[in-house]
């Protein structure tokens, strides 16, 4: 077999398995990855690759263990769709969510059926988040899988990210966090010259979690954020803390046992026994 692992695990790019080994190469794998982004506005700063520069970096931080579990990448998917407060600026290629759920459906079923039982989604999209949970949830009633959505802001905490960005909002679109995410894998991406801090809208005086979409979130430029803060070493920091987390999130997941496969059996009559039939 052609196809090997480098360093007896890590991730192995399916693009570069002959299609005759493909089947022992899923055999041998412990997962896969998809990781998934979009082409969206960031604002002057930042590129319009920046979720894609996200999702495939942290992807590939999924398999920065050595003699770790063996991983198959997958290309990632580029397009998404996008919230109506960055699709009018340039740039921002955004596809219908209801297309999103029904492409990302059939790219997930068709990595399953490829032989992947266990598929590992590393979001760097926000609105990936409703998007990609939806089709996981349609393929889990079709086919035998275990898939784990994984997104890559939610793994350091806000508190973290107040110690080191201090007391002004750091994450948000554009803003301090992501900025410096995308320092920690490709700093001669980022254009800190090229904006100024622009404060975003602050959050409810609550403490409860909500969702809140508006139209216009002002003061709003397609991006908003407290740029003056990010930096490359918090980029290192916020890449080392991710990973780490990212691939212990992994390493528990692999080792778990499998699910049982779905079932379109009807529930059991109230009061029936287990394992007994049912009349007809």
């Amino acid at each position: 077999m052609t196809a090997t692992w480098p360093q007896a695990g890590g991730l192995l790019p399916v693009t570069r398995v002959p299609g005759g080994e493909l089947a022992e190469v899923a055999a041998r794998a412990d997962f896969a990855v998809l990781p998934v982004g979009a082409v969206e506005w960031h604002g002057p700063h930042l590129p319009l690759g920046t979720d894609l520069i996200l999702a495939e970096g942290f992807a590939a931080e999924s398999g920065r263990s050595p003699g770790g579990p063996r991983g198959v990448l997958f290309p990632a998917v580029p397009y998404a769709a996008c919230p109506g407060q960055t699709r009018p600026w340039p740039g921002t290629v955004a596809i219908r969510p209801e297309i999103a759920v029904g492409y990302l459906a059939d790219v997930i079923e068709g990595i399953v059926a490829a032989g992947f039982g266990r598929l590992l989604i590393v979001n760097g999209h926000d609105a990936n988040m409703s998007t990609v949970r939806a089709a996981m949830e349609w393929v889990s009633g079709r086919r035998q899988a275990s898939l784990l959505l994984v997104n890559w802001f939610q793994l350091v905490t806000p508190t973290e990210t107040g110690e080191i960005y201090g007391e002004l909002p750091s994450r948000g679109h554009g803003g301090a966090y992501e900025t410096s995410g995308v320092l920690g894998f490709d700093p001669d991406a980022v254009r800190l010259d090229a904006v100024t801090d622009l404060p975003p809208k602050p959050k409810l005086p609550v403490a409860h979690p909500y969702v809140l979409v508006e139209s216009r979130p002002d003061p709003w430029q397609g991006w908003s954020g407290h740029i003056s803060l990010a930096s490359v070493p918090a980029g290192d920091r916020v890449r080392q803390v991710a990973g780490a987390r990212l691939r212990e999130i992994v390493a528990a997941w692999v080792a778990a046992p499998p699910p049982a496969p779905p079932t379109a059996d009807p529930l059991p009559e109230p009061g029936a026994t287990p394992g007994a039939e049912v009349p007809s």
